[in-house]
């Protein structure tokens, strides 16, 4: 069971069109295991970062914590600077179909958009590794933009030679400009 913050039962912004159901109600045609929980600084919506770049300009550093079955498989990932995490953002909105961020002049469909409201709340994050301790299943890392208790689906290595595209193109900059 979902519990999701108050903040995220709000009243529709101009331009936002929910969906007719909510994702959660349907039937599963997956079946996600969560290996672990993060532990973050951050215990409420209104104090956590929107996003990875504001996590670490926040200084506070945070930790990935994996269940004992899932430990084995940290082996090796002490030898990476960075990791990507996939958490279940489990306190997000799951019917939005097309959003209105705060701070957009307009509308955008959910797939535009990092916000953590959509239907599969996945979170995906690149995070610096600062220790890896197998034993106990911890994972030292820089910063983090979600909640503490967080359920963590995968953790894989950043490859810079794979994932890194230098030609890519955010199609939200000029807004930013």
């Amino acid at each position: 069971m979902e519990t999701r913050h108050p903040d995220w039962e709000k009243a529709p912004r101009e331009g936002e069109i929910p969906l007719s159901f909510d994702p959660a109600q349907s039937a599963a045609d997956a079946h996600v295991v969560f290996i672990g929980r993060v532990e973050s600084p951050w215990r409420d919506r209104a104090g956590c970062p929107k996003n990875m770049r504001a996590a670490r300009e926040a200084g506070r550093p945070a930790a990935i914590l994996i269940e004992p079955a899932y430990r084995p498989g940290l082996e090796g990932l002490a030898r990476f600077s960075h990791a990507a995490l996939l958490t279940w953002l489990d306190r997000s909105a799951r019917n939005l179909i097309v959003q209105k961020p705060r701070h957009a002049e307009t509308a955008r469909g959910v797939f535009a958009l990092r916000s953590p409201a959509r239907p599969n709340p996945v979170g995906l994050h690149v995070v610096r590794i600062l220790g890896v301790d197998i034993a106990a299943g911890r994972v030292e890392i820089d910063g983090i933009d979600v909640l503490d208790g967080t359920p963590v689906i995968d953790v894989k290595p950043y490859f810079a030679s794979n994932d890194a595209i230098p030609e890519a193109v955010d199609g939200h900059a000029a807004e930013r400009a």
